[in-house]
């Protein structure tokens, strides 16, 4: 069996969005409902994703805004990241928007392992953001894109694995779906 892989991840946006919902519902299995801000937390995790073993970090930073000054401790040794907007607020997915480029000027590339993630998708009355226009904003910045309900279970668990993918795939480390072999 394969050493498990560290890996640490940051979980990003603007306050209130599910942030840190989402991260206990993966790491813990349950839904906190009550809105208390984050400092920031860490959390840690042992998942596996295509048979390797991966010991996740989880920073769970507290809800940034546009004029937030990007904290360097947010991109040092960090592996992969997790930008949140809420599907109800206008105002989370302006501000993702602003994160995304500070971080890439903080860690100085064109781009890092992301996952989009447009939370409290079930919140179907109170939605202003449609799925194309988060589709569409990952794909600008070469990052996947999910919708999420951190009251379920099971779209928590598929984030944090999107992202262990995606921090794999900047490794070089392609899942096997991937890796394709032909007979010439």
């Amino acid at each position: 069996m394969p050493q498990p892989k560290y890996r640490k991840i940051a979980v990003l946006g603007y306050r209130s969005v599910g942030k840190s919902s989402l991260t206990i519902q993966f790491v813990e299995g349950q839904f906190v409902d009550s809105y208390d801000p984050t400092i920031e937390n860490t959390f840690n995790k042992m998942v596996s994703v295509n048979g390797q073993d991966f010991n996740l970090q989880l920073v769970d930073t507290a809800g940034q805004d546009e004029y937030s000054i990007f904290p360097q401790s947010h991109s040092v040794d960090i592996h992969g990241y997790v930008l949140v907007y809420a599907v109800t607020s206008m105002k989370s997915f302006e501000v993702v928007q602003v994160l995304h480029d500070k971080l890439l000027d903080m860690v100085g590339k064109i781009q890092v392992p992301t996952v989009l993630v447009g939370n409290k998708k079930d919140l179907h009355m109170e939605r202003v953001i449609k799925p194309e226009e988060g589709k569409k904003l990952a794909d600008s910045w070469g990052a996947a894109f999910m919708e999420s309900s951190a009251k379920e279970n099971q779209t928590a668990v598929e984030v944090f694995k999107r992202i262990i993918l995606e921090m794999e795939k900047a490794d070089g480390n392609a899942p096997a779906e991937d890796k394709k072999c032909f007979v010439m």
